[in-house]
């Protein structure tokens, strides 16, 4: 249900884009091919693409606020165990190199043997 109204809100959307796109301005914009420009032979006539226009850009952005609302009210219902980061974060820390790479003993017992801890000396110093 819920992807059919994100379908429906994108398509909404895309039809409010176009019919915002074909109101005249002071330029004329795209509606002088349907009417706005005030012609002969236009396809709502010399008025008609106006009124029409300013109409459906009314209808089309009451029903994207009203899906809008409605796609929000619906999900936030919906818990999310993780955001979306911390998941990635987790993801990257299980497949990278870094968690298979071998621990330096620390001289402490770990399975009932001692580690001996060895100090360098002058002449260990890295040359």
């Amino acid at each position: 249900m819920e992807t059919f109204l994100i379908i429906i809100h994108f398509i909404i959307t895309i039809l409010l884009m176009v019919v915002i796109l074909l109101q005249s301005s002071k330029g004329g914009g795209l509606a002088g091919v349907f009417g706005g420009g005030g012609g002969m032979g236009t396809v709502f006539g010399g008025r008609g693409a106006a009124s029409f226009l300013q109409k459906a850009t009314t209808i089309l952005a009451a029903v994207f606020l009203g899906l809008a609302l409605l796609i929000s009210y619906i999900d936030k219902g919906k818990a999310l165990d993780q955001s979306v980061v911390a998941e990635e974060i987790e993801r990257r820390r299980a497949s990278s190199s870094a968690a298979v790479l071998p621990t330096v003993p620390t001289g402490e017992a770990t399975t009932g043997q001692t580690i001996p801890m060895t100090t360098p000396t002058s002449g260990d110093s890295g040359k």
